[in-house]
């Protein structure tokens, strides 16, 4: 048999299950089939006290091991015609994506879901009015200290036909969130898991790249948290060392997990890059949490290579080398240039013989001398 589910929380909804595509998804507060269940059915649930809804948004509890509590749910019904609804609690979890979901109607509840009874799990409510319906939660003397969530859920079930034609049983459910803490010693603590590192380039060489990192962020303390994710990227000897803040995380319930991305931009490709994701944890809500909790941190390396940058730099480096060699050649030209011309001088030089440096010398004639005075003497 295959369920379809859809729990609200007061005025928030809480959950999809199915195994088939889920149907629209209904006015905050309320749930309502597919086509082809009864038009105009809705249904609330809410907190309440014996005179009616007292505007809490879940059942919030603070309570010993062993603590036993009567509380009153207000079950609405919006239509115009009576409606018999299952009523029962169920444990929480935390999806993959950080939405708070409740286990499917058929799995049996092994914590808060199973702390809590109701005098009757079948309730007829008349058209268009309210019930307040109240139910037991009793604490076991050895329930574990901390935060145990789940929900208080009314449920109608119904059959469909599915596009082959074939009766599908479903089960729309709506219901009110629980937030039970224990009381004893508390440990929040979050732990970063699976860290995955992407460098993708960019299309304008001056410009960095976008580095992507997915994590696995897991509550494995007994506290409810969220948590404040920082990434940090560098390379090589620290240079082009960068930081950024990613929005905080939803909620995880303890023993929950949520996969979450960090995106950075402007990364430049420098071959290799360390990279070192940080989560912090921080309380849901007015929760206080002192001392404050550590962060966990993961770390990765990736290669970034500058490709785009590496192809520009080819051709300019060609064209220099190619610069380079044409003026080598051309100092080689000259100095050979230079060379020759010397070589024939001296070729020229050589050429010059005896008889004709004396026919230099005759051509120049006599020299006279005038001999020098002597002191004294008459000219």
């Amino acid at each position: 048999m295959r369920l379809l589910a859809a729990i609200a929380t007061g005025l928030s909804l809480l959950s999809a299950l199915s195994a088939a595509p889920a149907p629209p998804t209904p006015p905050p507060g309320r749930s309502s089939g597919p086509s082809s269940a009864p038009s105009a059915v809705t249904w609330g649930v809410a907190p309440s006290s014996p005179d009616g809804p007292n505007g809490r948004p879940a059942f919030t509890y603070k309570l010993d091991p062993g603590a036993t509590l009567t509380d009153y749910v207000a079950v609405t019904n919006h239509s115009t015609r009576p409606l018999t609804l299952n009523l029962y609690a169920s444990d929480a979890f935390t999806t993959e994506s950080g939405g708070f979901d409740l286990l499917a109607g058929g799995q049996q509840p092994t914590d808060v879901g199973a702390w809590v009874r109701f005098t009757q799990r079948s309730v007829t409510i008349p058209s268009t009015s309210r019930l307040n319906v109240p139910f037991t939660l009793s604490v076991p003397d050895n329930a574990t200290p901390g935060d145990h969530a789940g929900g208080v859920v009314a449920s109608l079930a119904t059959t469909v036909a599915d596009g082959q034609g074939n009766q599908v049983a479903v089960d729309h459910r709506v219901g009110a969130r629980i937030y039970l803490r224990v009381t004893g010693e508390l440990r929040p603590a979050l732990t970063v898991e699976n860290l995955r590192v992407r460098h993708t380039g960019s299309l304008n060489p001056l410009a960095g790249g976008t580095l992507t990192a997915t994590v696995t962020v897991r509550n494995t303390g007994n506290v409810r948290l969220t948590g404040l994710p920082a990434l940090e990227v560098a390379g090589p000897l620290d240079l082009g060392r960068r930081a950024v803040e990613a929005a905080d995380l939803p909620e995880i319930l303890p023993g929950g997990e949520v996969t979450t991305t960090v995106r950075m931009t402007g990364v430049p490709p420098l071959f290799r890059l360390t990279t070192r994701l940080t989560v912090t944890p921080a309380a849901v809500g007015d929760q206080v949490l002192d001392p404050p909790p550590r962060g966990d941190t993961a770390r990765a390396t990736v290669w970034a290579v500058p490709w785009l940058q590496l192809a520009l730099l080819i051709p300019i480096g060609l064209a220099g080398w190619l610069l380079v060699v044409a003026r080598r050649r051309r100092l080689r030209a000259i100095a050979q240039a230079v060379a020759a011309a010397r070589e024939q001088g001296r070729m020229e030089a050589s050429r010059t013989t005896p008889q004709d440096a004396a026919n230099n010398g005759a051509a120049q004639g006599p020299h006279e001398t005038t001999p020098p005075r002597r002191p004294g003497s008459e000219q």
